[in-house]
């Protein structure tokens, strides 16, 4: 038989239906993985006595015929989703052993489909990182290595452990959350598919908020379909969540193998940055050759304030940070530590309990909040806001389908090699990403080759609001052209 870990979602779900092997066979082949791979450390919590119970539970459902959509796929959870019974810490240290009570809508979907838990996964910090390097448990290692070369890299971030484990064949795929580039950009440092659905697509409640104008939740997965079938179960409207959008889910799995031609592809100008690398240049000229091939038009665009979307980004997600995480106090839940008084047990509570990054956001949003600035930098910032909404919309005005840009401006780089004395550098890593969030729109990222170390690459689809469908049919072709890598095991 074929090792179980190495199939695709979609390939699972044939061998489930054909009766080929359970759920059972295929959550412990995963969770022997899991297991195997502790070295790169992208679960923070396995929990393998429930991830057998709902295998059972499915294998059951499966042979009644009465199996949903994702029924027995082992899926991994990214520690921001509030799991019922199960510890939920955002990997911080803040929320301590913090099990809540309830469910995320997103991952009750994929519950109520069949979908089977393997465990939590690492993450940034309250997903306020690009690396995977802010969390308490520690930094995630990407399954990937440059050619002859032992150094352990990052995976990208704050999806971090969710493009770790579904890059390294730990879970089928995985849940993951998007503010500025947190799904596509570890995708694209993984080889995996990741899609940031447009804002309200997915339900927001019960994810742990970072700034909760941008946040978005989306799949980390093997391929195009794999990601088109998970969105499809993660996606619908939620009374409790009001930014929730109330428009029916099409059936995305349909998109794939769809033809593209006729469609309008914008190229942006703007995106091609100073000091580019060539090869970042070169993968770019190959995804437009490649949907050109296809029958697409390739159209040159403008987006003139792109070069203010990272600054105005910096400002509007610390500013929402600092008020939701205003919550974390010590009293309610989660870490507490001893105090005189109230004010105290603030401080010391949150001295203690927040990473030097969080700690960074939140003084940030909170200055840029306060009395006599807040005219000068958020409400500005909000104004830039409105222009690079607009930039997007007058491009699919002109009847561009989709917008084709690098997704990120290098290949993954080595643990500890960024951003140390200057946070900034880090920072730039979202700069082909951030725009998406700014503007609310779907973003997927492919992957479409690899550098002159071997690092995978991944090109950046944006498209219209509500419109993952055509992103799913491009990518595909984009798939297709470039074809699957896998990392080459060494832990």
């Amino acid at each position: 038989m074929t090792d179980l870990t190495s199939l695709t979602l979609a390939e699972a779900r044939k061998g489930l239906a054909d009766k080929t092997f359970t759920s059972l066979e295929l959550t412990d082949a995963h969770l022997t993985a899991i297991e195997a791979a502790r070295v790169l450390n992208a679960f923070v919590m396995e929990t393998p006595d429930q991830a057998r119970a709902m295998a059972r539970e499915a294998d059951s459902r499966i042979a009644k015929g009465d199996a949903g959509p994702l029924a027995g796929i082992p899926l991994g959870i990214k520690d921001l989703f509030a799991t019922r019974g199960v510890r939920t810490t955002a990997c911080s240290k803040i929320l301590g052993n913090f099990v809540p009570t309830y469910e995320s809508t997103v991952t009750s979907q994929l519950w109520r489909d069949g979908a089977v838990m393997l465990g939590k996964l690492n993450n940034d910090e309250f997903a306020m990182g690009s690396s995977n390097e802010t969390s308490c448990f520690g930094p995630v290692g990407n399954p990937w290595r440059r050619d002859g070369s032992n150094t352990t890299l990052v995976p990208g971030g704050s999806s971090g452990g969710s493009a770790s484990a579904v890059a390294a064949l730990l879970c089928m795929g995985a849940t993951a959350t998007d503010t500025g580039g947190s799904i596509r950009q570890p995708a694209a440092f993984t080889a995996t598919v990741g899609i940031k659905p447009t804002y309200g697509r997915c339900s927001r409640w019960g994810i742990v908020a970072f700034a909760s104008s941008l946040d978005q939740a989306g799949p980390i997965a093997r391929s195009v379909r794999d990601a088109a079938m998970l969105l499809r179960s993660m996606a619908g409207h939620d009374p409790k969540d009001t930014t929730s959008v109330d428009i029916p889910v099409p059936d995305y799995e349909a998109a794939i193998g769809k033809s593209v031609k006729g469609m309008k592809i914008g190229i942006p100008r703007e995106y091609r940055l100073d000091g580019m690398p060539a090869e970042i240049e070169k993968l770019w000229q190959a995804g437009a050759d490649w949907l050109k091939s296809a029958g697409a038009e390739l159209v040159e665009v403008s987006l003139p304030h792109t070069k203010y979307a990272l600054p105005a980004y910096y400002i509007v997600a610390p500013a929402e940070a600092s008020s939701n995480l205003a919550r974390y106090d010590g009293v309610r839940y989660g870490l507490r530590e001893p105090a005189k008084n109230i004010i105290e047990l603030y401080e010391n509570t949150r001295a203690e309990g927040f990473g030097a990054e969080v700690k960074r956001r939140v003084m940030i949003g909170t200055y840029v909040l306060s009395a006599g600035y807040y005219d000068a930098y958020y409400l500005r910032a909000q104004k830039v806001r409105t222009l690079i909404k607009k930039d997007f919309e007058d491009c699919f005005a002109k009847g561009v389908d989709a917008i084709l840009t690098p997704a990120t401006p290098s290949a993954a780089f080595g643990i500890g090699e960024k951003g140390g004395a200057d946070p900034v550098e880090m920072y730039l890593n979202d700069i082909f990403t951030v725009t998406v969030n700014m503007a609310g729109l779907p973003g997927i990222a492919v992957p479409a080759g690899k550098d002159a170390q071997g690092l995978p690459l991944g090109l950046q689809l944006i498209g219209r609001p509500f419109d993952e469908e055509t992103l799913f049919s491009l990518g595909e072709v984009i798939e297709q052209a470039a074809g699957r890598f896998t990392p080459a095991r060494w832990w």
